[in-house]
């Protein structure tokens, strides 16, 4: 009975030991054909592509006009310096905080312009002094004179003395008007109302002349400076209105142009325009901040064009192109453009010379060579009416 037991324990350890093998030549065989089929593949320079590195050509409602795009920039804002140097007191405001228009943000030290005030005030009573005794040595010697005491070279000689002493106790009084002006500098105020956007330096700190001290941004008025090249900014007119994205909102902004810069940039040849928004805290609208990107098309008009997103459209030929997809195949397919927009929250262009429904290589995934095969890893989302895609190549 025990030995029977033994050969059956033998036996089933022998079947255990077949199989594995057995299973790791399949493997190894599955791993040497996939490799095999990598191989041919790479050998015959095909592409995987995903669903979503493709797009269709069809029909969009398309918002028309020029794309325009920049950061958005306060209409009044302000960088307080200081006007004399000293140390910094009584700087208690922070980012964010809201200032009133003549609100005092800082002091300078004043101690050593006061006495300097003083200084110069003395300097000027002591002028005026001295201009009263030289006026009254004049008026003396004008009686002599008259007299026949003394002769006319000493009454002029007193005339130039008395107009120098006087011009000495003007030049103390401008003297004295500057101090006072250095000690009012002192004291430093917000010309506009706003909010605080930057603190730029510390109380205690010993600053100097035109120091940069705090930036004050108004946010009621925001405005974006957009940059068009010289073709694009013939179509620009005065009042002509704009839908604005801005970074991190879905919502959309209305803008109008209420500038145009009549030199263009130098080096680019463009042309700056800018764009008027107007800020609401109400709640009511998305609250904008300086320094936001947005995006959006100027002058405004609808319609549904056969489209492309700009991007997948090529230019790096005399005449622009696409890379399509037909019968597994890349293929270069010329275009003619038409009116640009926007759809989707996507820059689109119009085009020309594509069928309906083409499926269209993204402009992320390069240049690709023509002829080359193409395979989908998950084939596109078909739609009612739409051609037969791609067949995987073999």
């Amino acid at each position: 009975m025990k030995r029977q037991i033994k050969w059956a324990i033998a036996l089933l350890v022998l079947l255990l030991i077949v199989g594995g093998v057995v299973r790791a030549l399949s493997a190894r065989k599955a791993d040497q054909a996939a490799l095999a089929a990598s191989s041919a593949a790479k050998a015959s320079g095909l592409v995987e592509l995903a669903s979503t590195d493709v797009v269709k050509a069809q029909s969009r409602d398309v918002v028309q006009g020029l794309a325009v795009s920049g950061a958005l920039k306060a209409v009044n804002s302000v960088v307080i310096k200081a006007r004399v140097a000293g140390e910094l007191q009584g700087l208690a405001l922070r980012e964010g905080d809201f200032v009133k228009a003549g609100q005092v943000v800082a002091r300078i030290d004043a101690a050593e312009y006061q006495s300097r005030v003083r200084q110069a005030r003395e300097q000027a009573e002591s002028a005026k002094a001295q201009a009263e005794v030289v006026r009254r040595q004049y008026d003396n010697n004008k009686a002599l004179v008259e007299q026949g005491f003394i002769s006319k070279t000493a009454l002029d000689t007193s005339l130039a003395n008395l107009n120098a002493a006087q011009s000495t106790y003007q030049a103390a009084l401008a003297a004295t008007e500057i101090a006072a002006k250095s000690l009012a500098d002192t004291v430093l105020k917000t010309p506009i109302s706003g909010q605080v956007s930057q603190r730029l330096a510390q109380p205690g700190e010993r600053v100097g002349i035109d120091a940069k001290i705090i930036e004050i941004v108004d946010l009621s008025q925001l405005e974006l400076e957009a940059a068009l090249s010289a073709t694009d900014a013939l179509e620009v007119r005065l009042d002509q209105t704009a839908e604005l994205h801005i970074e991190g909102s879905l919502q959309t902004v209305p803008a109008r142009v209420i500038r145009i810069n009549p030199s263009a940039q130098a080096g680019s040849r463009s042309v700056l325009v800018y764009l008027s928004l107007k800020n609401t805290d109400d709640g009511t609208a998305l609250p904008l901040r300086q320094g936001l990107f947005a995006q959006g098309t100027l002058g405004t008009a609808r319609g549904s064009l056969l489209s492309l997103p700009t991007s997948a459209v090529r230019t790096d030929k005399p005449a622009p192109y696409v890379q399509a997809v037909e019968n597994g195949q890349v293929v270069y397919k010329a275009v003619a453009l038409g009116g640009r927009g926007m759809a989707d929250g996507e820059a689109v262009v119009a085009i020309k010379g594509l069928a309906a429904n083409a499926l269209v290589i993204r402009g992320e995934i390069g240049l690709l060579r023509e002829g080359t095969p193409v395979r989908f890893t998950q084939m596109p989302s078909a739609q009612p009416g739409a051609p037969a895609l791609a067949k995987p190549a073999p």
